[in-house]
């Protein structure tokens, strides 16, 4: 029997990246899934087909991570389809980087309510319909406990704030059989910080293994803390950066 066979996934952000990733692999896994995405309907569309190509049911829905209406909308497509979710893969994120000086107000609010205020918010709403056994998975960054270079302040704080919450999450949820689980990738090859950037060596220079991550393998980390093996983890910080942050 596969890990993850007949429960309902969540995933926001999934279309691209390590959110695609894991749509994937949850579906190889056996795993019926929806993913939102916020602009690229393709993309989105593509990963849709692999799902199904392995046998799984998917729904693409377009949400704006920044909006929480557009979360819990969501969240109810999600339920009006398929009945309940069992894992929720708080995914979306912004990553900007910029000098003390040179933040807006408005990057301010946008970064933490992509990457703080939404998991708040897609939690809260998911909760409602997740049955005992279910599982939060939250993306969020090594940067959060290790910061290299001048330029990330608000990324570094809003991805931060993700420890608390986790904490909260597991405690809130533990009498309901509910985990609670962050996992804060360092370098991984995706469209946000590609391996080949003018940045990628000196990057690359500062892990331990001398190489950025594959979003593959931090699917099959998220694969591993969604499933039944998992059930005595809850409230950790799960970090896989090929040692950037020792």
């Amino acid at each position: 029997m596969k890990r993850l066979e007949n429960k309902v996934a969540l995933i926001t952000g999934g279309s691209r990246g390590m959110g695609a990733a894991i749509a994937e692999r949850f579906a190889a896994e056996g795993a019926d899934v929806v993913i939102t995405y916020a602009r690229s309907t393709d993309s989105a569309g593509q990963v849709v087909e692999k799902v199904k190509q392995q046998g799984r049911k998917a729904l693409a829905v377009q949400a704006d991570s920044a909006l929480p209406a557009d979360i819990q909308q969501a969240v109810k497509q999600a339920v009006a389809t398929f009945g309940r979710i069992d894992i929720l893969v708080n995914n979306a994120g912004v990553f900007q980087m910029k000098q003390l000086e040179d933040y807006t107000l408005e990057d301010y609010d946008h970064m933490m309510a992509v990457n703080t205020k939404a998991v708040f918010v897609a939690a809260q709403a998911a909760v409602a319909h997740m049955p005992e056994g279910g599982r939060i998975i939250t993306i969020g960054s090594n940067m959060a406990e290790r910061l290299t270079t001048a330029g990330g302040l608000l990324y570094s704080m809003s991805k931060s704030a993700l420890l608390g919450l986790n904490k909260g999450l597991a405690r809130d949820l533990a009498a309901r059989g509910i985990t609670a689980n962050l996992v804060q990738p360092g370098p991984i090859d995706t469209d946000m910080n590609p391996a080949d950037s003018p940045h990628a060596e000196g990057i690359r220079s500062q892990t331990a293994v001398g190489r950025y991550g594959q979003a593959r393998e931090i699917a099959s980390l998220v694969t591993f803390l969604a499933s039944p093996e998992s059930s005595f983890i809850t409230g950790t910080e799960q970090t896989i950066d090929g040692g950037y942050n020792i």
